[in-house]
């Protein structure tokens, strides 16, 4: 089994939420038939990690959230995306 080791860093109410991307990512998304597709990379893959475990720990509050689209983390195109916590 590979092992990964990835840095996240804690949450601070005072940055909100942290992005943390890879070199090199490649994310993209969109609606077929009413399921949403998302592709990604090596990198994409593991900074949509990144963004996960960043909003799974215990001090991130509900109502944290990231939002994805074509101006600041997908390629062009793609559909937004809101990834939050609940």
């Amino acid at each position: 089994m590979a092992e990964l080791k990835i840095n996240i860093p804690e949450y601070d109410k005072e940055k909100g939420a942290v992005s943390i991307w890879e070199d090199g990512f490649v994310i993209k998304s969109k609606v077929i038939n009413d399921q949403i597709m998302i592709s990604a990379n090596q990198a994409g893959l593991i900074s949509l990690a990144k963004q996960l475990l960043f909003l799974a720990q215990i001090e991130t509050p509900p109502g944290c959230h990231y939002h994805l689209d074509d101006h600041n983390s997908l390629e062009s195109g793609s559909k937004e995306i809101v990834i939050s916590k609940i």
